[in-house]
């Protein structure tokens, strides 16, 4: 059974999924074109922040930054490799999805990566409503981003 905590920053395994998705996404990113977060940016008051549980082994993560009174951004959605294709980052992104509305945002959006490494996190949002649209807050048109919306009911 699954189940999704808030994000704790003084959880070791907490730390090392985070460090584990900012490097990864650096490594394989071009120079210049990662937006991935760090531990401190995750740390932000305009950042919820959850994990994602099955009993006490991590699974993955994900986080929703309000970029103004009504949208929000997802960011730093990931789930560990071993754990993928099981349904956690639909879980952690309906948990998302519902935080907004909750919170009384209208439209999400997100960044991710334009190349076949990121295809994955495309469909995944795709599946779930996101559609590609121009750049937002302060991104800037990047050959290697993809940047999505959605609106919510």
């Amino acid at each position: 059974m699954l189940t999704i905590r808030p994000g704790d920053f003084s959880d070791d395994r907490v730390i090392a999924l985070l460090r584990h998705h900012f490097e990864t996404n650096r490594a394989v990113t071009p120079a210049g074109s990662a937006h991935v977060l760090d531990l401190s940016a995750m740390q932000k008051p305009d950042i919820a922040f959850w994990t994602v549980w099955a009993g006490e082994e991590l699974l993955g993560m994900g986080a929703l930054r309000r970029l103004d009174g009504e949208a929000g951004e997802v960011k730093s959605m990931r789930t560990y490799d071993h754990a993928q294709r099981r349904g956690i980052a639909s879980f952690m992104l309906g948990h998302i999805l519902e935080a907004a509305r909750i919170a009384g945002l209208r439209r999400l959006y997100l960044e991710t990566g334009s190349f076949d490494y990121f295809r994955p996190a495309r469909e995944l949002y795709a599946r779930h409503g996101f559609v590609e649209c121009s750049p937002f807050g302060d991104y800037r048109p990047d050959p290697n981003s993809t940047f999505m919306m959605r609106d919510l009911p």
